[in-house]
């Protein structure tokens, strides 16, 4: 009884005290009218404020209002327990629980629990869900989704970065897209119309490298594969079949490369790929990690073969996982002798067309 008696007693407290700052500031905002000039805000929601029926054509050096506020601009630090409005341009620091949104230019740092929108601005954009900017953005972060025109610093996303043009980094968990792209992209798809620097998987540009090829490696595994990127960087993706096994005889591949030295008609690629075979059975396993070294020769136009050695680690704990490699560099077992892993030595040979 007492627990909640002095609960109720302490939210009344409260709320007296906030009911009197809303009176002395009420009282002190009415009796200065000139609209620009940077005043304190305190409120429940608005018209709930001491900016009153006002509150949307004032600027605030501060604001705090316990759910929702509105205001022509700030100056200094805004906090809302759920949501911040503001017509125009913003400075300094906006946290809400849910929600800010700037009409025009937001050049200070905006937190929210789910979704900040603006005009522009060059600030930081800090939400669990989205940022989405209009034009121009300074560097956002996103638990999911960032949207930007002209981005010159950072795009961090959970799962997809869109911008116009993108003169800084963007990452994301999935995918980036741009239509100019002097910056780099880092995710799992990139996509862009030119294109910088991409590290990814999938790499989509007008100025970068497509090919298609066709490998085949010591374990006697064909694989059809798609390699795409830039200059430096590109990314390997491809499916195909092992001709030795009868179980476990779908393969996959998926990794990156770079070019390490260009001469004339002669490459020279490292590779790192993770691969597997599957027999889409329950609890078969064949898992390798693959560094390859590659030299490669352009033969005609668009058409380049390539082969090269590979070091290789292999986690298997079936019977034609263990027979595929017969010398190894080194190797053990787990789990009785169930589980083998080991280092060997290997080789992929193959050829591709440009796209």
């Amino acid at each position: 009884m007492n627990f909640y008696t002095n609960n109720d007693g302490l939210l009344l407290t409260i709320l007296k005290i906030w009911t009197f700052l809303l009176i002395v500031l009420v009282g002190t905002n009415a009796q200065a009218q000139d609209h620009d000039r940077a005043r304190t805000n305190v409120g429940l929601v608005y018209p709930l404020s001491s900016n009153w029926t006002n509150a949307p054509r004032d600027t605030n050096s501060f604001s705090l209002n316990l759910i929702a506020g509105v205001s022509a601009a700030e100056r200094g630090v805004t906090i809302a327990g759920f949501s911040n409005i503001i017509h125009k341009d913003a400075r300094g620091f906006q946290i809400a629980g849910f929600s800010n949104h700037v009409g025009k230019n937001a050049d200070g740092t905006m937190v929210a629990g789910f979704l900040n929108t603006y005009g522009g601005g060059h600030g930081v954009a800090v939400a669990g869900f989205a940022n989405i900017a209009a034009s121009s953005s300074g560097a956002q972060i996103a638990g999911f989704l960032n949207k930007g025109g002209h981005v010159s610093t950072l795009q961090l996303a959970g799962f997809m970065n869109i911008a116009r043009d993108n003169k800084g980094t963007q990452i994301a968990g999935f995918m980036n897209v741009a239509k100019k792209s002097k910056g780099t992209q880092i995710g799992f798809i990139n996509i862009a119309d030119s294109a910088g620097t991409q590290i990814g998987i999938v790499n989509v540009a007008k100025n970068g490298e497509k090919s298609l090829g066709a490998t085949f490696d010591q374990n006697q595994t064909a694989l059809l594969t798609f390699r795409s990127g830039g200059k430096v960087f590109y990314g390997i993706v491809g499916i195909g079949y092992n001709f030795k096994n009868k179980k476990q005889k779908y393969a996959y591949e998926a990794g990156f490369g770079a070019h390490v030295l260009t001469i004339q008609s002669f490459r020279l690629n490292t590779e790192l790929v993770n691969d597997g075979l599957e027999s889409f059975k329950g609890g078969d396993e064949y898992w390798r990690s693959t560094f390859r070294l590659m030299p490669s020769f352009r033969i005609a136009n668009k058409v380049e073969i390539f082969a090269g050695p590979s070091i290789n680690y292999v986690n298997t704990n079936t019977e034609e996982g263990r027979e595929m490699t017969k010398k190894y560099i080194n190797s053990w077992t787990r789990h009785d002798g169930r589980d083998l892993y080991g280092f060997y030595f290997g080789y992929t040979a193959g050829i591709q067309v440009a796209l």
